[in-house]
């Protein structure tokens, strides 16, 4: 990994560097995985590109099939590590507006113990909104853009 692709006042960029400390558990050339300082849930983990990307609008396919190769990998990890693992929340929060607090690309794997957890994934259904003229609006504007 080329440090000239890390950005000196970037957070994660810092912990890849070794600057600042962390609780790693999956680290190579192409990513690194760490503990989450917040631990929604115990075994909450972050796992980041070694390449400076902000957010997955960055990534290009190849960036795509070089870093999130990995979340399986770790994932299954996290669910190994403790028998009371029932599910995992897979998250990525993409620009402040979604809710992305570090500007750097990162995954959230969020164990999920039971109901009682203290995370929860808004459900909003709008289909009362939608026909099927919108609904094919809708498609054709994101094809028309692949």
């Amino acid at each position: 990994m080329n440090n000239t692709e890390l950005v000196d006042d970037c957070l994660f960029c810092k912990i890849i560097k070794g600057n600042v400390p962390s609780y790693t558990v999956f680290e190579n050339d192409d990513v690194k995985a760490f503990l989450d300082i917040s631990q929604v849930t115990k075994g909450h983990t972050l796992l980041i590109p070694k390449k400076h990307l902000t957010n997955i609008f960055d990534y290009s396919q190849a960036d795509a099939q070089r870093f999130l190769q990995y979340i399986p990998e770790v994932a299954q990890a996290i669910k190994k590590s403790d028998p009371n693992i029932k599910g995992l929340n897979i998250c990525v929060n993409n620009g402040e507006v979604a809710g992305q607090v570090v500007m750097h690309s990162h995954i959230h794997l969020i164990p999920r113990y039971g109901d009682e957890d203290a995370i929860s994934v808004p459900h909003v259904n709008n289909a009362d909104d939608y026909d099927e003229t919108r609904y094919q609006e809708v498609a054709d504007a994101i094809k028309d853009n692949l």
